[in-house]
């Protein structure tokens, strides 16, 4: 029985060309080799199966190769090609740094750097996972690498490249290896299978490829795992259960549900996917994804973007035209703020419930959409009096009211639809407004009243007292200003820095029923002015000035001073009690 090689090994690229993915960095590579211009440090970093070690294998073998041919590639028939493919190579050297990260290492290794290769131009030494190396081991490592004899050629791997210490970085070539695209480890594994006689769907080397996240050997470790699970015949169905990979079929249903605003289904499609094991995060990312993925299907052009297989791109193509842009942009805006507070929630399936309650509520039709604007508008309890035919025309513009004779009765409004008789008046829209009164209710409830009606009226009753109070312009001192100004504060019970600043910053009276407040920074200048309509709404009340206005500036030297000192406030009081002066003088008392 033959000893089983795992694909990502048996399939390991041996040349330049059978690299995949790599294309400009392989061309590179080759180019360097032609024109024989050989830099003694390279840097290969990037994601981890990408073939960062594997092209520096190719390089190795390449550059020391006796026979090179036309098109750059080791030949793989001489004596020095040979020996590299049936490993006895001494002329390449692999380190790993994971395991030999200390001085005496890099040391050891610095002592084999002298001895020039038997066969061959160039000793080439790999040194993987570079970044792991000790702070000691980097240093101890810089000369030689900065400065090495001419046969040996260093070339240095790493995932983590921000790790690397910039004095090593700046002294090698860096070569970037990118993510493999989905379409490029699809054909290799489409390739693979062909090599391997396994019979597999094109769906489920996608889905194989979307797992890998750019990764070629974890691409090949997974397509072995799924050829063991199905025995040869990899499908769609197999690969999603043996990788536990949620099906795209659960976004479709969930799409459906929300497209027809049926809650209870959205919930319960939930509740299942929630049942298999997956974590309701990875879900909440999911439908994110995939209400984006039905935006790039939108236009057949951005679809090319959304790499799947043909038959699951038609069904995103379908539904995608089902789906309005505007909706799809709410619905990931929607489902991008549950991702962000999904990880801060204590009730998370609350907060996914309530994501696909608010997915549901977007999707309506035209028909819908005016029904609903018609149930949200509030119809009046009382309607106007039926205006008499021969008199509607010429009243219909002017303002009208009832005599106040004739009170409504209660019966008058027992249908809402029933309009009420009026007649037309000749006096003054203010004077018509004056006398108009109110109707005797005898049962809320049984006339449908809602409390909206009422908060209108007090609204009304509101906006006359804040009239009322901006006609008067009563005089005051800045005593009873000050004595009013920490009267509110006392009131903020919940919002502690506002009752600070207003405290510690007090009102200066000036002229035109102005005052100022200076504060000592820009925090307490923002708290003043989010809540000066409702100080100043209180102040001018309280004191029955609607004149009053507030100015509020940072202090220039930003230091905290009191507004008044105990003698200023004592003038003050002997300007607004003219007998406090006289009772000084007369007794000779002084303020302590």
């Amino acid at each position: 029985m033959d000893n089983y090689i795992v694909s990502a090994r048996k399939y390991r690229p041996s040349t330049f060309n059978s690299v995949v993915g790599q294309k400009a960095l392989t061309t590179t590579l080759k180019n360097a080799i032609a024109s024989n211009k050989l830099a003694h440090a390279y840097l290969f970093c990037g994601p981890r199966g990408v073939g960062k070690t594997t092209c520096a294998r190719i390089f190795a073998k390449t550059i020391n190769c006796l026979t090179p041919t036309a098109d750059g590639e080791a030949c793989n028939e001489c004596e020095s090609c040979v020996a590299f493919n049936e490993q006895r190579s001494y002329n390449i050297h692999e380190l790993d740094a994971a395991s030999n990260n200390s001085v005496d290492d890099i040391r050891s290794l610095i002592e084999q750097v002298r001895i020039p290769p038997q066969i061959g131009k160039y000793k080439v030494y790999i040194i993987d996972e570079v970044h792991m190396l000790s702070q000691a081991a980097f240093n101890a490592f810089l000369k030689t690498l900065e400065e090495p004899p001419a046969h040996a050629i260093f070339i240095l791997a790493t995932t983590e490249k921000h790790k690397v210490l910039p004095t090593i970085l700046s002294r090698c070539q860096t070569y970037d290896f990118s993510r493999i695209t989905i379409k490029d480890t699809v054909e290799h594994l489409e390739y693979v299978a062909k090599s391997e006689n396994v019979t597999v769907e094109p769906e489920a080397l996608n889905i194989l490829a979307q797992k890998a996240d750019g990764g070629m050997r974890d691409a090949l470790s997974m397509f072995d795992q799924a050829v063991s699970f199905t025995a040869g015949n990899v499908t769609y169905k197999a690969v999603i259960e043996n990788l536990n990979v949620l099906d795209y079929d659960y976004y479709f249903r969930l799409t459906d549900s929300i497209m027809s605003g049926n809650v209870m289904d959205s919930i319960l499609i939930l509740d299942e996917i929630l049942k298999k094991g997956f974590d309701g995060h990875n879900v909440i990312t999911g439908i994110a994804s995939h209400f984006r993925d039905l935006l790039l299907c939108k236009d057949p052009r951005t679809a090319e973007l959304f790499e799947v297989g043909a038959s699951i791109r038609q069904r995103y193509m379908d539904t995608a035209q089902k789906c309005a842009n505007e909706f799809l942009y709410k619905a990931i805006d929607i489902v991008n703020q549950c991702d962000l507070n999904y990880r801060a929630s204590r009730n998370k399936r609350l907060l996914a419930d309530l994501t696909l309650i608010h997915l549901c509520q977007l999707f309506s039709s035209p028909q819908n959409a005016e029904e609903q604007k018609k149930k949200s508008v509030v119809e009046p309890i009382f309607n106007k009096q039926q205006v008499p035919n021969a008199a509607a025309n010429s009243v219909s513009s002017q303002p009208v009211n009832r005599p106040s004779s004739q009170p409504v009765q209660p019966t008058q409004a027992k249908s809402l639809a029933q309009p009420v008789q009026v007649q037309a008046q000749t006096q003054p829209a203010q004077e018509q407004t004056k006398q108009i009164r109110k109707p005797e209710l005898k049962s809320m409830r049984s006339l449908g009243v809602s409390l909206s009606s009422f908060g209108q009226k007090n609204d009304e009753e509101t906006i006359q007292q804040k009239q009322q109070v901006v006609n008067q312009t009563n005089r005051f001192t800045p005593i009873q200003l000050i004595n009013e100004w920490k009267a509110y504060a006392d009131t903020l019970i919940e919002e502690i820095h506002l009752k600070n600043t207003m405290m510690s910053c007090l009102p200066d009276l000036q002229e035109h029923w102005t005052f100022e407040v200076v504060v000592n920074n820009p925090v307490q200048e923002h708290n003043l002015n989010e809540n000066s309509l409702s100080i100043l709404t209180y102040l001018r009340s309280k004191l029955q000035n609607g004149e009053l206005m507030m100015r509020i500036r940072v202090s220039e030297n930003n230091e905290k001073k009191l507004a008044y000192t105990p003698s200023e406030k004592f003038a003050l009081m002997m300007e607004e009690n003219p007998h406090l002066r006289k009772l000084r003088d007369e007794f000779g008392l002084e303020l302590s």
